[in-house]
């Protein structure tokens, strides 16, 4: 049996039990708390027969990597690692589809706060490189707050590859986030139908080899002297405009 992953907080271990709740093996709960978000999971939980154990706030501390696990850690089991198979069959069920790629966004806080807000705006799935990025550790999914089980999180080998490969197969457009001559304010560019939407790490942005991916390059105006933002608020920013014009499209 593969080892088991572990979902703490709240917030992700309600939305396992509302969403997957034949992948939890083990609640552990801290003992001594006893709460009424804490009695709301365990009622969640209970249809489903399944173990609950007290634990002490060192064992809760180890297994969630983190003390911020709000009394509550979930022994899961594992999802599939998913990869371009499965992006392939997604595009095919569900064509012109809004995608988010992160190139190369190796902070699980950020990449969480980026599946929290692609959740929340309809984005069918999340790509990102297999190597030099976050993965969906127990802190991503602690930040994401349920929406890591809402959003398909896909590795890919080599992401300019991919995109490559969905603009050819599927007609998909892809549209990076940066500042050139070519660039177009957020809200001057379209984002209906089939769509990626590529972010960049805050740092080095996006890698040339991503960039000659791009159809169209897009920017989001700022007043004063800022030129940058948090990956994660401008990916907000981002999808929400996108989310905006497909909205109102249909």
């Amino acid at each position: 049996m593969a080892k088991p992953e572990y979902y703490y907080g709240v917030h992700s271990v309600e939305s396992l039990l509302e969403l997957e709740p034949e992948r939890v093996l083990t609640l552990f709960t801290l003992k001594g708390k006893d709460d009424q978000r804490l009695k709301h999971v365990l009622a969640m939980a209970e249809p489903f027969g399944i173990s609950v154990q007290q634990a002490s706030r060192d064992r809760l501390e180890k297994m969630a990597g983190l003390p911020y696990h709000q009394g509550v850690v979930a022994a899961v089991r594992p999802h599939p690692v998913l990869n371009e198979k499965d992006l392939d069959q997604l595009l095919t069920q569900k064509p012109e589809s809004l995608l988010l790629a992160l190139d190369q966004v190796t902070d699980p806080h950020n990449l969480g706060a980026c599946i929290r807000t692609a959740a929340a705006m309809g984005v069918e799935a999340v790509i990102v490189p297999r190597d030099r990025s976050a993965s969906l550790t127990p802190t991503a999914r602690k930040v994401a707050a349920g929406g890591a089980e809402k959003v398909q999180f896909i590795q890919v080998t080599n992401l300019a590859r991919t995109l490559a490969h969905v603009k050819e197969e599927f007609h998909y457009r892809v549209l990076g986030t940066m500042l050139d001559e070519q660039a177009l304010p957020l809200q001057k560019c379209d984002f209906t139908g089939g769509v990626v939407v590529v972010m960049g790490a805050e740092d080095t942005g996006l890698r040339p080899i991503t960039q000659s991916q791009c159809d169209q390059t897009v920017y989001i105006p700022m007043s004063g002297n800022l030129q940058s933002l948090n990956v994660s608020v401008a990916t907000g920013m981002a999808l929400y405009e996108a989310c905006r014009q497909r909205i109102t499209q249909e």
